[in-house]
């Protein structure tokens, strides 16, 4: 293959949930700017649905599917409605995520602690098995999972956000090593402080955000279109050789 056609995505199916907003949002627009049929999904059809349109007016190719990842039963859904419509998924990019609790960890109730694993540890793994088993019936695929920076350092305040996050890098590693030999790759974005709505508590407090910038080296937070450069490069033939990466992509906080 050309080199000019790697990042070619044209005629692969593409889920990405959490596609309503922020990353999310970025991705389906770049992945369906490269060619892919994208699949729009979170818990809203009508906040799809805007995406959808949008894409379909740059002249990509989309569809919404409702789903709240927290949920198993949608999970179940999802997949036998994208099995049907389509026969097979390419990609699947699992982006939705949670954070109700914002505050010291020993004060986490359980509710939150609940929510938080079910959508970001149980939600993951459930959509990555389905996800798997339903690539490996065409040849195989590309999973990415939107992990954090606060996997590997633990973000103040965010402690069971930050324990979830960690154990997506774990089951990123897991799951890229029992389904390679399904053609399956799965990989990992960890992005670092990015201007969305799920993160303004943090950013668009001022004090929080002098702090963030100090351990920042580009001395800035990222957009939201930043991070989907690496889900496109994961997804593609660019990465054919490429599996249970974990990448970040934080202006040099990792590095700091």
């Amino acid at each position: 293959m050309a080199s000019t056609d790697l990042f070619d995505l044209t005629g692969k199916v593409a889920l990405v949930t959490g596609a309503s907003r922020g990353i999310g949002e970025a991705i389906a627009k770049t992945l369906a700017a490269y060619g892919a049929h994208v699949i729009v999904s979170s818990r809203k059809a009508e906040a799809c649905e805007t995406v959808v349109a949008a894409i379909q007016a740059a002249g990509g190719k989309a569809e919404a599917l409702a789903c709240h990842i927290g949920e198993m039963t949608q999970i179940d859904k999802l997949f036998a409605d994208i099995e049907t419509l389509h026969g097979r998924l390419d990609i699947l990019v699992n982006n939705a995520a949670t954070n109700p609790h914002f505050g010291p960890i020993y004060d986490t109730d359980l509710s939150a602690f609940q929510k938080t694993v079910d959508v970001n540890i149980r939600g993951y793994f459930f959509m990555s098995a389905q996800g798997a088993k339903l690539m490996a019936k065409n040849g195989g695929g590309s999973i990415v999972n939107v992990a954090s920076v606060n996997g590997v350092t633990p973000g103040a305040l965010q402690g069971i956000y930050s324990i979830t996050k960690a154990a997506v890098i774990s089951m990123t590693k897991a799951f890229a090593k029992e389904c390679a030999p399904m053609g399956v790759r799965v990989n990992a974005l960890l992005p670092g402080a990015t201007d969305t709505k799920f993160a303004s508590a943090l950013f668009h407090n001022p004090a929080i955000m002098e702090i963030a910038l100090t351990r920042i080296p580009m001395k800035r937070i990222a957009e939201p279109g930043e991070m989907a450069g690496t889900v496109l490069y994961l997804a593609s033939n660019a990465a054919s050789y490429t599996t249970g990466a974990c990448i970040n992509v934080d202006g040099g906080y990792l590095a700091s």
